[in-house]
């Protein structure tokens, strides 16, 4: 071969090594205008991104807007993690939010209550008066609620009761019916005042058909999943919202499981976390979603929740949960980055909008009225409070309007409204903090065991079979 075709091959081959590169180059940049441009169109709510002031840009598994709401992910995290979670930890220990008014006791209306609890650990169990201080026992709790934990009589905190907190400690507060839920706090000769840092969400070991029978109620009679052609988005936010708050649920489960009854040995359960919720990336999506609603609902009642009476008779506690609540309402980071959560204008707008929305308030009282059901009282406690929040979420957001129009309501809430409501945003901030930290990592660990165990294939179901619980 000559030197001049030498030359000319060797030219031939730089031209073919920067055309490659160039080709690819082409290639992302429309993939990324056609991303970009699906992203702006997603969701039912927005259709205008001018007035989002979030970023489109991610680095995890879930990038882009947050379906039905102008949050995209990496912005919801970097919030999360940086501002809110912070905030929300500090809260929900205050002594305003950590009590928490609840019947324990219920008869199930739907059918009659065979729920077995296999571990103590799903009790909550009540301590004597003689292990309460002086204060709680005082008709008038002028010495306030103490600041520190109270222990059960077994030396098992995480199942302490108390029952003794006088309704005087919580002053200014009214009674108001919620449309959305079913209410029971008007038999307060059966209420119990429940420290919930006592009593932390975790597994229980609920199982059996009682447990399985909750969720399918709830799915199949009250919230059945949209059809992939559904167009009518109200049907569609009751159910994200249900699966996200029991992704969420599933979570704090796996998140807090007893890996070693014998020796007591409490750790993650990651097995149950990848196959209860991030092999789903739907139940992500839906839970991500749900945390976004509840927080817009937290914005909107901003002047209510502001001048609201965090009053204990703590004053050094009372006044740090003033602050903290004006923190939350008024970050500067929340306000620049996602200053409206969720849109909730756009809904009940139809001819038969009014209709629908009864319709919808019936299912999810039905579903509130379904916790009375759960045959674990700890699991009792949680799902009533967590619904509860839900609910108040729902009554913040439709069933209070803008107060200058004729007809619409001014915003009141009980007490127990407002601790549910912080509580359950702290829950499904967790949640979002650990699918967001653990999540892509558990997820190779798990499909390279899945991998590794293929010729196998019973053995992985059989342990995620054994570790079902409800709560």
């Amino acid at each position: 071969m000559g030197k001049g075709a030498i030359k000319e091959e060797e030219s031939e081959r730089k031209r073919q090594t920067w055309q490659w590169p160039l080709v690819a180059l082409v290639v992302v940049l429309l993939a990324v205008a056609v991303s970009s441009r699906t992203a702006s169109n997603a969701g039912f709510f927005f259709t205008d991104r001018n007035s989002c002031s979030c970023s489109l840009q991610g680095s995890g598994k879930y990038k882009g807007i947050v379906e039905d709401c102008c949050c995209d992910y990496e912005t919801v995290d970097n919030l999360n993690s940086e501002v809110l979670n912070p905030l929300l930890q500090d809260l929900v220990a205050t002594p305003f939010f950590r009590y928490f008014k609840v019947k324990l006791w219920c008869d199930c209306p739907f059918w009659p209550d065979d729920g077995m609890c296999r571990l103590r650990d799903c009790s909550v169990c009540e301590c004597p008066e003689n292990e309460f201080p002086e204060p709680f026992k005082r008709p008038y709790n002028i010495a306030g609620l103490p600041s520190d934990n109270l222990i059960c009589q077994e030396g098992k905190p995480q199942a302490a009761v108390d029952r003794t907190i006088d309704n005087i400690a919580f002053r200014g507060w009214v009674e108001t019916n919620n449309p959305w839920t079913h209410e029971d706090d008007t038999d307060n000769g059966e209420m119990s005042y429940v420290n919930l840092q006592l009593n932390p969400e975790r597994y229980t070991g609920y199982t059996g058909p009682s447990a399985r029978r909750i969720w399918d109620s709830i799915y199949s009679e009250n919230c059945p999943k949209y059809s992939s052609g559904e167009t009518c988005p109200e049907k569609k936010v009751l159910y994200k919202l249900i699966s996200g708050l029991h992704s969420s649920i599933s979570m704090h489960i796996a998140g807090d499981y007893l890996l070693d009854e014998s020796r007591n040995q409490w750790g993650q359960n990651i097995e149950l976390m990848y196959d209860r919720i991030l092999r789903h990336p739907d139940r992500v999506r839906n839970m991500y979603f749900t945390y976004l609603f509840v927080l817009r609902a937290v914005t909107k009642a901003t002047a209510y929740l502001e001048q609201a009476e965090y009053d204990t008779g703590n004053h050094a506690e009372d006044l740090k949960t003033q602050s903290l609540i004006k923190q939350l309402l008024y970050s500067p980071k929340l306000q620049t980055a996602c200053p409206v959560p969720f849109d909730e204008a756009k809904l009940w707008q139809g001819q038969g909008g009014p209709e629908l929305k009864q319709q919808i308030q019936k299912q999810f009282r039905n579903i509130s009225a379904l916790m009375d059901c759960v045959g674990c009282e700890k699991c009792r406690l949680w799902g009533k409070l967590q619904v509860q929040g839900l609910g108040t979420a729902l009554k913040i957001l439709f069933s209070v309007g803008n107060q200058d129009k004729e007809g619409d309501q001014t915003l009141q809430l009980q007490r127990n409204e407002v601790i549910a409501l912080v509580n359950l945003l702290n829950r499904l901030s967790e949640s979002v903090k650990m699918v967001h930290e653990m999540g892509p990592d558990v997820e190779r660990l798990m499909e390279d065991q899945i991998a590794k165990t293929s010729a196998r294939p019973g053995r992985l179901r059989r342990v995620l079979d054994l570790a079902f619980s409800f709560w």
